[in-house]
């Protein structure tokens, strides 16, 4: 398994707040486990969130070229 994140940590390193983590955790956006009391997420998980949602074509990440329009 690779690095683990803390919501405070996974908030800097997406650049937003940690209530919108958590927000993102509880909408099953955000790929978490629970430990103890405080939520855990695995590096993949957070990278997954950034492929999912980015605006930009899927042929770009497989090495295509990105078309502006």
């Amino acid at each position: 398994m690779g690095e683990i994140f803390t919501v405070e940590q996974t908030a800097e390193y997406l650049q937003i707040c940690s209530k919108t983590v958590r927000k993102l955790i509880h909408l099953n956006k955000l790929g978490a486990t629970k430990v103890g009391k405080a939520w855990r997420i695995p590096k993949e998980e957070i990278d997954d969130y950034l492929v999912t949602n980015s605006n930009r074509e899927k042929n770009f990440s497989k090495g295509g070229s990105y078309n502006e329009q």
